[in-house]
């Protein structure tokens, strides 16, 4: 049975393998985007021309950062700011006092001797 895998081309321009399917008929399916025969080995996430365990033009791409990527990241470590030297210990860092004073407790009014035997 033909493999037919559906080419789909990334934002970067590579062409990537979105789907793959097996049919008996002759002709391929139709499908939205970019249909072709591949051969057994190819994968889903597969790009033509990726580099890593490459079968019939395709492969997986590297994995990894390209070297101006390691560049661009270790200018930014760089350019941070240096860590406090040990010389100096840091200082304890108090409590604020509260701004606000606590609140009082109410204290529970005592009942009228007169309601409690006319309501009773």
């Amino acid at each position: 049975m033909p493999r037919y895998a559906t080419i789909i081309t990334a934002d970067d321009g590579a062409e990537i393998v979105s789907a793959i399917g097996e049919f008996e008929n002759a002709h391929p399916p139709r499908r939205h985007g970019r249909v072709e025969q591949v051969a057994p080995g190819v994968l889903i996430g597969m790009a033509r021309g990726g580099p890593v365990e490459a079968v019939a033009g395709f492969g997986f791409p590297r994995q990894g950062l390209d070297p101006s990527a390691v560049r661009a990241a270790t200018a930014k470590l760089k350019a941070m700011a240096a860590p406090a030297t040990d010389s100096e210990p840091p200082k304890p860092v108090r409590a604020k006092p509260r701004k606000k004073p606590a609140r009082k407790v109410r204290r529970a009014k005592p009942a009228k001797p007169s309601d409690a035997i006319a309501h009773g």
